[in-house]
């Protein structure tokens, strides 16, 4: 009873993840993108429709541009790299065509999976000789981790945020009163030219 109750749980926290497809018009280039935090663990499926005459690239980067994984003329495989850093990464997939042919859609399917969702619990039960239900409270730990980890860095992203509009509205207030001194000095300055101006057509004494 209690395994079936931990099931449930992971069933619970763990988000359905469905694969996402598009198609590419021939000699074109789709990159997708997501911000991902330190040591972090992601695994991604790709299956491309085979064209005769096409073919497919694709490229894994970060905002640094350091390939993380690479490969060209795919059909169907899966890649793996774990994040270093908190950072920007993107996949890119290209299609080429020879100018000869008139090329078609291309059908790409993607799969990713990112911490907890990547790791296979399976294989960590059998090489760790852990019983289904070490296998479901380590799981239930490393979720746990997770959102911890998550709710941290939206804490650290708010506190952020709020630095920014703090820093911002100070300087806005400096700005408001340094453009309030310009424009006083300016006044002051307008009124003694027409006073001088005027004295000096002697319109007034």
């Amino acid at each position: 009873m209690i395994i079936n109750i931990t099931s449930v749980i992971c069933m619970l926290f763990i988000t359905t993840v469905t694969p996402i497809s598009w198609y590419m018009q021939p000699n074109t280039q789709k990159c997708l993108r997501e911000e991902l935090r330190q040591n972090v663990l992601v695994k991604g499926d790709y299956d491309v429709r085979p064209i005769e005459g096409q073919h497919m690239d694709y490229i894994v980067r970060d905002s640094k541009g350091h390939i993380l994984a690479n490969k060209q003329d795919i059909t169907k495989g899966k890649f793996t790299f774990s994040t270093e850093n908190y950072d920007m990464f993107e996949i890119c997939f290209t299609s080429r065509v020879p100018g000869y042919q008139r090329g078609v859609l291309h059908e790409v399917l993607l799969d990713i999976k990112t911490g907890v969702e990547a790791k296979v619990y399976e294989g960590l039960g059998e090489v760790a000789k852990l019983k289904p239900l070490e296998l479901d409270l380590k799981m239930l730990e490393d979720l746990s981790s997770s959102i911890v980890n998550d709710f941290s860095d939206m804490k650290q992203r708010v506190e952020d945020m709020r630095n920014t509009n703090e820093s911002t509205s100070i300087r806005l207030r400096w700005f408001s009163v340094f453009s309030i001194c310009c424009l006083f000095g300016l006044s002051v300055w307008q009124i003694l030219y027409l006073r001088r101006y005027f004295k000096a057509k002697k319109l007034i004494e």
